[in-house]
């Protein structure tokens, strides 16, 4: 059988504490619960939008996020406005989020598209675009990715 149309699904992330991290993405970004569940030694929360599930959270580390480790590099989130970015860097601030720059920045020189990049409470390292109107600060990676630099 050939694969005629694929998206990607929901994305799972591993946290350390879901008390923390649960209102972390609820606030950020909107999220609202789908479902949750807890046995011994097991917590979950499903979070989507408009009823698609988009992301979900198990409690099952002890240590935070390894940047240096395969796997996961980042979680990107497409949003129609940089003002959309620069609502959600607000929320950010307020929660005393890490960045890796200051403010709204391209994707790369001569890019319209960018956002800004942060780390969740466990250091997942996160991003909020829009794809035009980031062009109004230097690209902090010159030409290479700035979503690949991080």
């Amino acid at each position: 059988m050939e694969i005629k149309a694929l998206r990607t699904g929901h994305v799972g992330l591993n946290v350390t504490d879901l008390d923390r991290s649960l209102p972390f993405y609820l606030r950020v970004f909107g999220f609202q619960v789908q479902a949750e569940g807890e046995e011994p030694g097991r917590r979950w929360a499903f979070l989507g939008r408009d009823g698609q599930l988009v992301l979900t959270l198990w409690q099952q580390s002890d240590a935070a996020f390894a940047t240096r480790a395969a796997g996961l590099h980042h979680l990107s989130f497409q949003v129609e406005s940089v003002d959309e970015v620069k609502a959600a860097e607000r929320v950010l601030r307020e929660l005393g989020a890490g960045f890796a720059h200051d403010g709204v920045v391209p994707h790369g020189e001569g890019v319209s598209s960018g956002g800004i990049f942060f780390t969740d409470p466990d250091g997942i390292r996160l991003e909020i675009y829009a794809p035009t109107g980031a062009d109004t600060a230097p690209a902090p990676s010159g030409a290479a990715p700035t979503c690949g630099f991080f």
